[in-house]
């Protein structure tokens, strides 16, 4: 059965959502709901800005961002909606944020008229293993007082697979939108009711996403974008397993020489330790034909008394 809610997980959909003038408002709500902001402060208006955060790397995919604006503070944000796994994807965050972060030299042309880079990304996979939350806010902190004085970067993931939530049990907005982001294909009307409530904005980027209000040019650019996005995940994942595959034979052939090399060590080292008490058992037995005492004999070669006395009445 054909869904009535395309994915705004899809680049195309997630663009026309919340990377359009039309649809400015819902970029706002969604910022406001999703970033922890100082003092209770609120996004009231947003500049799109050219998503091409180095103009001498243009022709660069790591140069581009999916959506960069800066509010009525100046304040510049980057929003991401990151589908496929890949490895590093935190640290391209915080090169996104530096290279916002640097390119207002040239417009501000002093250091102390630098503005905050908050950075907000969506991710269809999990980030951090060790985490239990679906979503978390990082800052720069002073190691011991926990002091966030360098106060102009600021991170903020949503771990999709990790929320767990269905529809009778959201409990905030928050959560809304996680639902919205996982679930969005798979809502029907009677869903949508519980989902939307009191909350025009919410209901306002399902409307969106109504693949009956595309028309055919739109859709096909969708489509088109699900087949690359297909693709590259499929091309990540057969990466990933094969990184794994190798990682699993280069382990087994090292694991083959190490257990090999500890062998021959080994087998070297009990071959010298039973050479040298062969040749302790032929000196006792020799020092015994010449009538030696016993326990001279244990000083002379440091078998115990028992070995001797074994030695003597064989």
């Amino acid at each position: 059965m054909l869904s009535k809610f395309l994915d705004p997980k899809n680049d195309v959909a997630f663009k026309k959502i919340f990377g359009t003038e039309k649809n400015k408002d819902i970029l706002i709500h969604f910022l406001n709901d999703m970033i922890t902001f100082k003092e209770g402060w609120k996004i009231n208006e947003v500049t799109f800005l050219k998503n091409n955060l180095d103009p001498e790397t243009a022709a660069q995919k790591t140069s581009l961002v999916d959506i960069l604006c800066k509010d009525e503070k100046e304040n510049y944000y980057i929003v991401e909606m990151q589908v496929a796994r890949e490895k590093g994807f935190e640290k391209r965050a915080q090169y996104y944020a530096s290279k916002a972060y640097t390119s207002q030299m040239f417009v501000a042309g002093e250091y102390h008229q630098l503005k905050e880079v908050i950075f907000l990304a969506i991710a269809n996979f999990v980030m951090f293993p060790k985490k239990q939350e679906y979503k978390s806010d990082h800052v720069i902190l002073d190691k011991k007082s926990y002091e966030n004085d360098l106060k102009d970067y600021s991170f903020t993931f949503v771990e999709l697979p990790k929320f767990k939530k269905d529809i009778d049990h959201l409990s905030n907005v928050i959560e809304k939108w996680c639902y919205f982001f996982k679930h969005a294909e798979e809502t029907s009307d009677e869903d949508l009711k519980k989902l939307i409530g009191q909350d025009r904005i919410i209901g306002k980027a399902y409307k969106e996403l109504n693949r009956f209000s595309w028309n055919e040019k739109e859709l096909h650019t969708y489509d088109q974008m699900e087949k690359y996005e297909g693709v590259h995940i499929a091309s990540m994942a057969y990466q990933y397993d094969e990184g794994e595959k190798i990682g699993i034979e280069k382990g087994e052939i090292i694991g083959l020489e190490k257990g090999e090399k500890i062998g021959i060590e080994k087998g070297e080292k009990i071959g010298i330790e039973k050479g040298k008490k062969i040749g302790l058992i032929k000196a006792a037995k020799n020092l015994l034909e010449q009538g030696l005492e016993i326990n001279s004999i244990i000083a002379a070669t440091g078998l115990s008394e028992h070995e001797i006395e074994f030695l003597k009445n064989k």
